[in-house]
């Protein structure tokens, strides 16, 4: 079996095989000519598959060591797709901090269905048992979490979820094929914003769905086609090409994210650093055994709301936007960004208070990263 570094590379398919060609081409085509009544090439209409699509689809299949991938036009028509899967009236665990437009999508859209979704923190398996019903019959979760950084235990929740015949999803965002399979932990399905890590150029919006069920597979492809939340082939382009460089790229970023959270953690104003790479994270034995990394992902209070403004005012280097995992460091205020969905209470149950701030470690050089934060970042006078 090739090592990960050398499958990103050449991905399912090294060389196209009609001409040759090293990288997968472009197939800007909506339609596809059929060679007679009742014969296909395979390829009819973009909307139902088209080959720079398939191809990324397959080899993230390989990626997250499962038999089917599916691609889509952004993670929520990916994550969307994936309820089709289920029926009004299932009930379905959801981690509480996750990614805001999850909950929007959940909370406003598909409980208006009748599909039934609790928030916990999943982290805690006694309170995945304890929000458990008759009908549940999935639990999502995102591990690490945005924006807290807590691990829950994949396998432990596949092994549970499956005594009740119902799904485990795991959105695999933070930390990518590169440093976690949740396939191979028990997992049902993997579900990727690809716009993050995977296309890894802040230049194309996707989402991926990886899985191993022959089943429901058919029931996602009908989903996919019925409703065209279908990746362009150019974006498919993309993210192929990004994905060519995810592993030096996934290094990188692990190793700014060590050195800015250890300088974040001795600063004065900085009252607390939620990285999952610390020792004396809660759940770091957990994260070494079902992961092999930490990405740049880094979240941290400050000690006074006043100093935010200052921060995002005052930051060059480290640009202030939503988004994560490409190679521009990105900072962002989860309040008002990514997280102001989730009504006041839930958010701050879950940790998200005015102090929090995320950054997303790019592949820029740690200690101008340092001098930008050192800048930015009032000092509390001691």
């Amino acid at each position: 079996m090739k090592k990960a570094g050398t499958l990103f590379v050449h991905g399912i398919t090294p060389v196209e095989a009609g001409t040759g060609a090293i990288s997968t081409p472009i197939f800007q085509s909506a339609t596809f000519c059929h060679p007679a009544l009742g014969q296909s090439t395979g390829y009819d209409y973009s909307r139902c598959q088209n080959p720079t699509r398939r191809e990324l689809e397959m080899s993230m299949a390989l990626f997250e060591h499962g038999k089917y991938g599916l691609a889509f036009s952004s993670g929520m028509g990916a994550i969307s797709t994936l309820i089709k899967l289920f029926q009004p009236g299932d009930h379905l665990i959801v981690s509480e901090d996750l990614y805001g437009g999850t909950f929007r999508l959940f909370n406003e859209y598909y409980a208006h269905y009748g599909y039934i979704f609790s928030w916990v923190d999943t982290s805690d398996f006694a309170k995945i048992e304890a929000a458990t019903r008759p009908e549940t019959k999935g639990l999502f979760i995102e591990t690490p979490s945005n924006p807290m950084m807590k691990v829950t235990d994949i396998r432990h929740c596949a092994d549970f979820i499956h005594r009740t015949r119902g799904y485990l999803i795991v959105d695999n965002t933070f930390l990518s094929p590169y440093f976690q399979n949740p396939l191979d932990l028990g997992a049902d399905f993997v579900v990727h914003s690809g716009t993050k890590y995977l296309s890894g150029h802040n230049d194309t919006l996707a989402g991926i769905i990886v899985h191993s069920n022959y089943e429901a597979e058919e029931v996602l492809r009908q989903a996919q086609m019925s409703e065209g939340a279908t990746l362009a082939p150019f974006d498919a382009w993309l993210t192929l090409r990004g994905l060519k460089t995810l592993a030096l790229r996934m290094g990188k970023h692990e190793e700014n994210g060590k050195k800015i959270a250890a300088y974040l953690r001795a600063h004065p104003s900085v009252e607390k650093v939620f990285y999952t790479g610390f020792d004396d994270h809660p759940q770091h034995a957990l994260s070494s055994y079902q992961a092999r990394g930490h990405s740049g992902m880094i979240s941290f209070y400050l000690k006074k709301a006043e100093y935010v403004p200052k921060l995002l005012a005052s930051v060059k280097l480290i640009l202030f936007a939503e988004s994560l995992g490409g190679v521009e460091s990105l900072i962002t205020y989860p309040l008002v960004q990514t997280h102001s969905a989730i009504p006041e209470e839930m958010r701050l149950s879950a940790g998200v208070n005015d102090r929090l701030i995320r950054i997303s470690c790019g592949i820029e050089e740690a200690d101008d990263l340092i001098e930008d934060l050192e800048a930015a970042i009032p000092r509390q006078s001691t």
